[in-house]
């Protein structure tokens, strides 16, 4: 008898590695359907917008991961490096043609690079993970129900924003495609994006995920689960229905305000020149003539300013002849203004000599042909247009060889002149919400992000980088101009509607009357801090886990488990 109870109470050590493989093995399908769905619903895949109703479901899986599969947190967080990993490896393959194509690496190096950044982006979502599954041990519904119902719905929401914004701050930022900005083809759907930027949209999101995720895991319990985090459920739906009656009003509101404003008549021009030819000697002369010729007509229209993508000058114009004539085109021979990217440089004498400054800027000549303004990015592209560590990782150093190596801008204000008051966003800068806020702040009534894509080839990164425009407009209130190489170019309105979006790798030139708003959004008095402060929220959120009441089952997971065992169930 004795023998037999102790058989009884043994687990046979196959069996325990089999149960171990199982749960391991649920956790990976989970965290690659997640993945999957993520990328179906962004633009991740090909040159395609995606899906945006599968942002409401596919961090689900990820969720039941970390909330509802008995794993221990370290297990769970394995899972969401998994699904990181899986996930950004699909929203930047594009990395492969960057630094393949037209930075000269081999396959042998890109690959390994792009996984590095995935690998990088992965541990955010490990992290996540981690966290979900700390938080959930030992979570006692009858005795601490307004807890559960917080773990289970609102620090999902509340990690995952906290930790895409440092993931925008830490080693210079690296804010690629939130999953807010999903979104960005629904403008129904962006207008609350004005009080918390896209942070908030990402945090909608997520709750929604969360709600779903409680649902499916609702399904499998044993006893009714919804009393218990009834409060937080009905919170939740609070905040989604009065974001969806804010949205209608600040629509109404927006249109008004856009019928009254001043309007002004903008064009914008995609050259579509070869990222293998730009910097060539010989392509100058017939780059510039391929803009004026393009812009010509837009002058002829009445267009007010004429906008020219990122480098549109491949020179310096403090140097070049070629500057003179854009500046003829601008002054005596239409009156038509023109910003343009270009390049440029400051000379500074130091103790040593003289220091050579680079910097990749945009100019705007005025209508009698001179600059009225001159602006420096301000956020330089790693590995596109400097180097870090460049002593260790010199071996990267043909990345930047084809367009120099860029000091960082200081200018924070928008470009005057005459009545338009442009808050330029050069190319990378588009993705940080600040930059356009603070130019914003600064009194731009209009918003212009002169890009050049061509390094992306055919690939989604055009329509990511679009997407992330598309946001600064909303945030801000600001009609934005979008003036891209070789596409995707157009204009956005202050409630973020798309109008006259150019195909890739085209000739393209267009004119259309925008609003120039003034008023200033809560996202660009305080709400760019949202982010952060769910950042900042996750602290406590830890305390509080660190507080619970001790001697809790550390391992059952909301799944009944633990009244199965109470009533002698297996």
């Amino acid at each position: 008898m004795h023998m037999q109870q102790q058989a009884a109470g043994t687990v046979l050590p196959g069996v325990a590695i089999w149960s171990a493989a199982k749960k391991a093995g649920a956790a990976a399908a989970l965290a690659l359907l997640a993945a999957l769905m993520l990328n179906l619903g962004m633009p991740g895949i090909g040159e395609y917008s995606g899906w945006w109703p599968l942002l409401c479901i596919c961090l689900s899986p990820l969720l039941l991961i970390a909330l509802n599969l008995p794993l221990r947190p370290l297990q769970a967080a394995g899972a969401g490096f998994l699904f990181g990993l899986a996930a950004y490896s699909g929203q930047l393959y594009w990395i492969v043609i960057v630094l393949g194509r037209y930075g000269g690496l081999p396959l042998w190096l890109s690959v390994p690079a792009l996984l590095l950044l995935a690998t990088y982006m992965a541990l955010y979502s490990a992290l996540f993970c981690l966290l979900l599954s700390w938080l959930r041990q030992g979570v006692e519904e009858r005795t601490n129900p307004g807890y559960l119902g917080f773990i289970h719905i609102w620090a999902p929401p509340l990690i995952w924003t906290g930790l895409d914004a440092l993931r925008g701050l830490l080693f210079t930022g690296f804010p690629w495609m939130d999953l807010g900005y999903g979104l960005f083809r629904e403008p129904q759907l962006l207008l609350p994006a004005d009080l918390g930027g896209h942070h908030l949209l990402s945090f909608c999101l997520v709750l929604i995920n969360a709600v779903f995720a409680l649902a499916l895991s609702a399904l499998s319990l044993r006893r009714p689960l919804w009393k218990a985090v009834l409060p937080a459920l009905a919170a939740a739906c609070s905040l989604l229905i009065g974001l969806s009656v804010y949205s209608l009003l600040r629509s109404v509101e927006t249109k008004e305000e856009i019928a009254a404003a001043p309007k002004v008549l903008i064009g914008v021009v995609q050259g579509n020149i070869e990222q293998d030819l730009k910097w060539s000697e010989a392509m100058k002369q017939a780059t510039v003539e391929r803009y004026l010729r393009l812009s010509a007509g837009l002058a002829a229209e009445g267009a007010a300013l004429v906008v020219w993508p990122e480098t549109a000058l491949p020179f310096y114009p403090q140097d070049d002849p070629l500057a003179g004539r854009v500046a003829a085109f601008a002054g005596a021979e239409t009156g038509t203004r023109v910003l343009t990217g270009a390049p440029f440089y400051r000379i500074e004498d130091t103790e040593k000599g003289k220091l050579i400054h680079n910097f990749n800027g945009a100019l705007i000549l005025g209508t009698q042909g001179k600059v009225d303004g001159v602006y420096s990015k301000q956020h330089l592209v790693p590995f596109g247009e400097y180097i870090p560590l460049k002593d260790l990782l010199f071996f990267l150093k043909p990345l930047a060889a084809g367009i120099g190596d860029f000091s960082v801008g200081r200018n924070k204000g928008p470009l005057f002149s005459d009545r338009l008051r442009a808050g330029v966003l050069i190319c990378y800068e588009s993705i940080f919400p600040v930059i356009a806020r603070d130019t914003t702040a600064l009194e731009a009534n209009m918003l212009v992000n002169i890009t050049n894509d061509a390094w992306y080839g055919h690939s989604s990164a055009p329509v990511q980088s679009l997407a992330m425009a598309v946001l600064r407009a909303v945030e801000n209130r600001r009609a934005l101009v979008r003036s891209a190489n070789t596409g995707i170019s157009g204009f956005v309105d202050p409630l973020g509607r798309i109008s006259g979006e150019t195909a890739i790798f085209t000739e393209a030139a267009a004119a259309e009357s925008i609003p120039l708003l003034q008023s200033k959004t809560v996202f660009t008095r305080v709400g760019h801090y949202f982010g952060l402060f769910c950042a900042l929220l996750i602290l406590p959120l830890l305390v509080a886990g660190l507080l619970r009441s001790p001697g809790r089952d550390t391992k059952a997971p909301l799944s009944g488990a633990r009244s199965a065992k109470k009533a002698g169930r297996p």
